[in-house]
C-alpha cells in the first residue's frame, strides 16, 4: 500500500528510570554551561511539599550558583512569564531547569528562549517575532503524566487581556527531558486523572485529525494502549510504581504526537472554557471529549477504529462513546464543571469557541464543525456546570 508523504519533529533526549533525577548535577553538567548560573523553575506546590528541595540540595552540592522561580499557580499567566523570563535574563543563566506540570515547564521553555533578547514574551507570541537562535540550554522535568509540554513546541500562556496565545517552535524544545515516575508518586488521584485524560486527549486527537499520519499514529496509539489499560490503576492505586511509569511514558508520546498532528475539538472547547473561569485543563478536555465523540465517530472512515483498537476494543470506533464513558467513571472522573461556571451561558462559552485562537483547532477536526454543532457543544459543557450530565 502506498504510503503518504509526512515528516516527524525532533525529539529531545529521554534520559528515563525510577530515581533518574539523582542524576540531575551530571545532566546539568552535560546540557548547560558550568559557569554561568542555573535557574530552577518550579511549581508552587512542589516546592511547598519538599518534592523539589533534594534537586536544590544535589545541584547546591555540586557547585552551581542556583536561582529558583516559584511564583507559578494554575495555568501560566502573561506577567509570571515575564517574571521568570527577567530572572533568567538578570542572571545570564547557562541553564534553565523546568520541574512541575505544564505551567512550570511551558513558562521555563518560554524564558530561557527569549531570554538573551531583549524582548518580551508577549513580543513571540502569535507568531508575531520569529524565535531566536541563541537560548538558554533546557532540562524539563515532568512530575505529572499529562501535559506531554517536555516534548512540546508549543507553549501556553494568558495574556493580560484574558487570552490563551501561543508561543511555539522547536526553539523552545528542552536538550534534555528527564522521566523519572518517582516524581509522580505524590500526585492526588483527581490530579492523576485529569493529567491523564490530557494525555489521552493528545494521543486521541492527534492520531484522529485532518492532520494525522502513520508516522505519528506510532505514538500516539502506544500512547493510547498505556493509558487506556494504565490510568485506572495510577489513580485507585497511588504507590504502583508500575503504573506511573507506564503512564509517565504514555504522556510522553502523546506529548510527542500532539507536537506532530496538533489537537482539535475537544482542545478549541477546552481552551474556550478556560477563557471564561478558571478550570483544571486536563477536565476540561476529558470532559470535552466525552460530549463529541458520539458524533465524531458517526462518520469515521478508519482513523477512530484503529484509535479504539489502540485501545483494546478492536477496530469498532462506535464502541468508543461507551468505553469513554466507563473509563471516566472507573478513573473517579465526575462530570462537572466548578461552579464559576454557573455564570455562564452556552452562548458565551459558544463565542469563545470560535475566537482566532481556538479556530486551528476546530479545522483540523475530522469531521466538519458547523455553527449548530458548536451551539450544541458548547450546551452540553455548560449543563454541567449545573450539575446536568445528560
Amino acid at each position: 500500500m502506498d504510503q503518504p508523504n509526512f515528516s516527524l519533529n525532533s525529539i529531545p533526549e529521554i534520559r528515563f528510570g525510577p530515581g533518574r533525577i539523582g542524576m540531575i548535577a551530571k545532566d546539568a553538567l552535560a546540557v548547560g554551561d558550568a559557569d554561568r548560573p542555573v535557574v530552577l523553575i518550579v511549581d508552587a506546590a512542589l516546592r511547598e511539599l519538599g518534592v523539589v528541595a533534594a534537586v536544590e540540595a544535589t545541584l547546591k552540592a555540586a557547585g552551581a550558583d542556583l536561582a529558583v522561580f516559584s511564583d507559578i499557580a494554575g495555568e501560566p499567566k502573561q506577567k509570571q512569564v515575564e517574571a521568570a523570563t527577567e530572572l533568567v535574563r538578570g542572571k545570564d543563566a547557562g541553564l534553565v531547569i523546568a520541574m512541575g506540570g505544564g505551567s512550570a515547564m511551558d513558562i521555563g521553555k518560554i524564558a530561557a528562549t527569549v531570554a538573551r533578547t531583549p524582548d518580551g514574551p508577549a513580543d513571540f507570541a502569535m507568531q508575531g517575532k520569529p524565535l531566536p537562535k541563541d537560548t538558554v540550554p533546557k532540562i524539563c522535568i515532568p512530575t505529572t503524566s499529562g501535559t506531554g509540554s517536555e516534548f512540546s513546541s508549543t507553549n501556553i500562556m494568558t495574556n493580560t487581556a484574558g487570552k490563551k496565545v501561543w508561543v511555539w517552535g522547536g526553539e523552545t524544545k528542552p536538550q534534555r527531558v528527564i522521566l523519572d515516575p518517582e516524581l509522580t508518586l505524590t500526585l492526588p488521584p483527581n490530579l492523576t486523572a485529569w493529567t491523564g485524560l490530557d494525555a489521552f486527549s493528545h494521543a486521541f486527537e492527534s492520531c484522529t485529525n485532518m492532520n494525522r499520519h502513520p508516522g505519528n499514529d506510532f505514538y500516539a496509539h502506544h500512547a493510547l494502549t498505556l493509558i487506556s489499560t494504565t490510568l485506572e490503576t495510577a489513580v485507585k492505586e497511588p504507590d504502583n510504581l508500575g503504573a506511573r511509569a507506564d503512564m509517565l511514558l504514555g504522556s510522553a508520546y502523546g506529548g510527542i504526537a500532539l507536537d506532530n498532528c496538533s489537537a482539535a475539538m475537544a482542545h478549541n472547547i477546552s481552551h474556550a472554557l478556560a477563557a471564561l473561569a478558571p478550570v483544571h485543563h486536563g477536565l476540561a478536555t476529558g470532559l470535552a471529549l466525552g460530549v463529541i465523540l458520539d458524533w465524531q465517530v458517526e462518520t469515521d472512515t478508519g482513523p477512530f477504529a484503529a484509535a479504539a483498537a489502540a485501545c483494546g476494543l478492536g477496530h469498532d470506533a462506535r464502541a468508543l462513546p461507551g468505553w469513554y464513558s466507563d473509563f471516566l467513571t472507573r478513573c473517579g472522573v465526575k462530570r462537572k464543571l466548578p461552579d464559576a461556571f454557573k455564570a455562564f451561558s452556552g452562548s458565551d462559552l459558544a463565542a469563545e469557541m470560535r475566537t482566532p485562537e481556538t479556530t486551528p483547532m476546530r479545522d483540523v477536526t475530522a469531521r466538519h464543525v458547523g455553527e449548530d454543532d458548536v451551539e450544541r457543544f458548547a450546551a452540553a459543557m455548560m449543563a454541567m456546570s449545573r450539575g446536568n450530565t445528560e
